[in-house]
């Protein structure tokens, strides 16, 4: 358990008696001090104590209980200096700690919960019984974000989103590695589309920001059951992963709004391939130079507008034109005709994926 959690209650506890405690393990080596440079070392009275079947003890420099967790003895506390009512005090600060560790170790085992939900490592019925156990609301509607972020020498992601989003007993943010988090986000019932996507902006801003990273969403299907958040964050990974082929200008995937590259993700690549030779017989797609490939997409991005593209890409309308002649006949296929530049735009995305899954 974290010697944080106990080094912060030791100094309000302090505070209000006004003399100084330890905690030891059942060692006697503190781990948590009001006393200066006290951590890490050794109590000769407490080794004397815990060789004594006494629970508490006092002398004249201080008092000793004895802490046991699920049967066993694991702490033990020091009170310096005499007080009124010395052993009522030390059952108060022993119920104190007690509850301080059942705390941290409720939250604890929450997230280890909730990532093996996530990862499919728990039994579908197992998984509404260990939530009563923990408290952890079953039957509410929940998004998951996958969180992909370059390396960070300083900070994973995982604190920073953490402190987006600090209510842990609604949302649960879960480090997988140094480079991916999930944060298990519960939803209002008010909170729709535009309201999910807005958090994941706030998500990629905050660390771009923060950690001076580049980052990518994946915005998972909405679930109502814990059992069903594993689904959300398979969707989710596979939301980046299409992104990742056919939407490389967006940091913010959702798996709900994937189009036809998840018809194509979920093809055999000997399908892709015998389309692919079908529509672009004698690999002529690889003749086609730059100039006029970014020509092509800027005429698909302005809806097969050619007074538009010709705009955009500072060129007089009949170069244009000179340009897709040229392309009908290198392809056979006439990029003004909407059944032409469909075939020509899917075989562009199949194209694009056999290149990124022979990577």
């Amino acid at each position: 358990m974290s010697a944080k959690v106990f080094q912060s209650l030791v100094y309000r506890i302090r505070d209000i008696l006004d003399c100084d405690l330890d905690i030891t393990d059942s060692n006697g080596i503190v781990f948590a001090s009001t006393r200066q440079d006290a951590a890490g070392s050794y109590i000769e009275d407490v080794q004397d104590f815990l060789d004594s079947s006494k629970d508490y003890a006092e002398n004249e420099k201080a008092a000793f209980m004895k802490i046991g967790n699920r049967g066993s003895l694991d702490m033990v506390v020091v009170l310096y200096g005499k007080i009124q009512q010395r052993k009522e005090a030390m059952e108060l600060i022993s119920l104190s700690i007690e509850n301080a560790r059942l705390c941290y170790e409720e939250k604890f085992d929450k997230n280890s919960f909730i990532k093996n939900v996530v990862l499919g490592n728990i039994l579908p019925g197992d998984i509404s019984l260990r939530a009563k156990e923990l408290r952890v609301k079953d039957n509410v509607r929940r998004i998951i974000y996958s969180i992909h972020t370059e390396k960070s020498r300083d900070i994973h992601a995982y604190n920073v989103i953490q402190s987006l989003f600090p209510n842990d007993s609604k949302d649960f943010v879960v480090l997988l590695d140094d480079q991916n988090t999930v944060l298990v986000k519960e939803l209002k019932d008010k909170e729709q589309e535009d309201d999910i996507y807005r958090k994941a902006r706030i998500i990629i801003d905050t660390l771009n920001t923060e950690l001076m990273v580049k980052a990518a969403v994946g915005i998972g299907t909405e679930v109502t059951r814990l059992r069903d958040i594993s689904r959300s964050y398979k969707d989710a990974q596979t939301a980046l992963a299409i992104g990742k082929i056919f939407e490389t200008d967006k940091d913010i995937v959702d798996y709900n709004h994937l189009g036809i590259g998840r018809l194509i993700y979920q093809l055999p690549t000997t399908l892709c391939r015998l389309f692919l030779n079908e529509v672009f017989k004698d690999d002529v797609y690889d003749h086609i130079d730059q100039e006029t490939m970014i020509t092509i997409k800027k005429f698909f991005e302005n809806s097969l507008n050619v007074s538009e593209t010709s705009r955009q890409l500072f060129v007089h309308r009949n170069t244009l034109v000179y340009r897709l002649d040229k392309i009908q006949k290198l392809t056979g296929m006439d990029l003004r005709n909407f059944e032409d530049a469909m075939l020509f735009k899917v075989a562009m995305m199949v194209k694009r994926y056999l290149d990124e899954t022979n990577k």
